[in-house]
């Protein structure tokens, strides 16, 4: 059947169907409005199909497989068998089940699901192309438009996706087999991330990085027991270096590096010593795979946004206010494509905001308590501001520290590396957190609750925790930052 030109019309349309696409034709559903929803792959976006959500399912089997062969101090003698295909089944059964639940939610709160691309015709309609022999193509009309259409991963020159060897980060987590080894091209949070992955899988990993540290933008003591535990676990690293080029090896493919030069500031002070980078000009390293993770970039080369008015900035990002509008009347932008940081939760939180600014309630983005994880080993939580950032802000910030070697829950799990950090200012209103530890990932939230309600390091103190547990490290670290820790020193 050819759809032709027929021409249909929507109050809002919702151009991608990730987090920040999906949650805001559900809430603007929610208000009434007629929605429909445009995605081109599946519903769900990168998050749930290719990048939160089966990373951290794999982050997880690779951990127990890992916990469960390397429990000899606490009397447990194993030794796991991996079978990655197997655990990519899984993965992917745990996807279908949140993919398939947000189409049933979407068609539960009155969202029209169209499959196609859309292209702006102009500032008030849509050209959706359908995929497929005689698909066709079809208008569609709107009083708002809102973009959602994410991210993909960054190419470099020489390292072309669709050649086999090379990786990006979802042909990653959908590899049948364990590689040998593996080179993973940068240090941010996914290559850390999935570096951990295949090393506690018993791939022999190798990270190239053109900066001077891991995890740019995160301060140094934070991302120092992430490292030392990727050392721990073999991964081999080698800084201020760029991946030039990769050729066929007797047993693989060999990737060539070259000193990167003045290396970028990172944003995260130093690198944590002085001989870290390689002098060599040339380094070569061998491996099964390479996998490029240097970073996201913007899609909106699919969106003909000219024909609607709308101007990207140098980084291809689209301009928007704390209201998610675009300089066009009527047409928003939310999640990845409206700027950084790039995080599912904030992008929907954007898409509520979006839908209740298109149905004409008020409505802002307030980025001050919006926290960052990353799950790396251990953990990296933040919220709010750095010690630095709230000195630079005019504070005089009080700070409060604990370690995780003193909490008795840490102990109990194993896993006693990194701390609690809280910052306040001079009267004890919370500013910002940071959590690097077991399950920093959620202990992070009660920090980000306390900064949204504005709560004071008394607040925090005098709420009594459950113990044991690794969440009376933030009630501690309160306590650090007035003077009146019980079980550490206090400063």
């Amino acid at each position: 059947m050819v759809v032709g030109d027929v021409t249909t019309g929507t109050d809002v349309l919702v151009i991608g169907g990730g987090p920040a696409g999906y949650t805001a034709a559900i809430r603007a559903g929610q208000l009434d409005l007629d929605v429909t929803l445009v995605e081109r792959e599946a519903y769900g976006g990168t998050c749930l199909n290719h990048g939160c959500i089966p990373s951290k399912a794999l982050i997880t089997a690779s951990d127990l497989a890992y916990e469960a062969g390397h429990a000899e101090e606490m009397g447990i003698h194993a030794d796991p068998a991996i079978d990655l295909s197997g655990m990519v089944n899984w993965k992917d059964g745990v996807v279908d089940q949140l993919t398939g639940g947000v189409e049933k939610l979407c068609k539960a709160n009155g969202v029209d699901l169209m499959e196609g691309t859309a292209r702006f015709a102009d500032e008030g309609t849509v050209r959706v192309s359908h995929d497929g022999d005689g698909q066709g193509s079809e208008s569609v009309s709107f009083e708002h438009a809102i973009v959602a259409t994410g991210s993909r991963p960054v190419e470099i020159p020489n390292f072309a996706f669709d050649d086999e060897p090379v990786l990006d980060s979802r042909q990653a987590l959908a590899l049948d087999s364990v590689p040998d080894s593996l080179v993973v091209v940068g240090a941010g949070y996914i290559g850390m991330e999935l570096a951990g992955v295949f090393a506690k899988l018993g791939t022999d990993v190798t990270v190239v990085e053109m900066l001077a540290g891991i995890m740019p933008g995160y301060e140094r003591d934070l991302v120092r027991p992430v490292k030392s535990r990727a050392e721990d676990l073999g991964i081999d690293f080698h800084f201020e270096r760029t991946a030039t080029e990769w050729e066929d090896a007797k047993d693989g493919i060999r990737i060539h590096t070259e000193p990167a030069g003045q290396a970028a500031a990172d944003g995260g002070g130093p690198a944590e010593t002085a001989d870290e980078s390689d002098a060599e000009d040339e380094l070569a390293f061998e491996a099964d795979h390479v996998l490029v993770a240097v970073g996201r970039a913007p899609v909106t080369d699919t969106l003909d946004l000219e024909n609607a008015g709308i101007e990207t900035d140098e980084r291809g990002f689209i301009p928007t206010d704390d209201r998610a509008r675009t300089e066009v009347d009527g047409i928003l932008a939310v999640g990845d494509v409206a700027g950084e940081p790039m995080l599912a939760h904030k992008g929907s939180a954007e898409g509520k905001v979006a839908a209740e600014v298109a149905a004409g309630e008020p409505g802002a983005i307030d980025y001050q308590a919006m926290p960052a994880a990353v799950f790396t080993d251990p953990e990296i939580a933040t919220v709010g501001l750095t010690e630095a950032e709230a000195e630079d802000a005019g504070y005089d910030p009080l700070i409060g520290k604990f370690p995780f070697r003193a909490s008795g829950r840490a102990l109990t799990v194993g896993e006693t590396d990194g701390f609690v950090r809280i910052v306040a200012d001079d009267e004890g209103y919370l500013l910002g957190a940071a959590i690097v530890g077991p399950e920093a990932s959620e202990l992070i939230a009660e920090l980000g609750l306390a900064i949204e309600l504005g709560a004071t390091l008394e607040d925090v103190a005098s709420t009594v925790h459950t113990h044991p547990t690794l969440a009376e490290a933030t009630m501690e670290a309160a306590e650090n930052a007035l003077g009146q820790a019980i079980h550490t020193l206090n400063r």
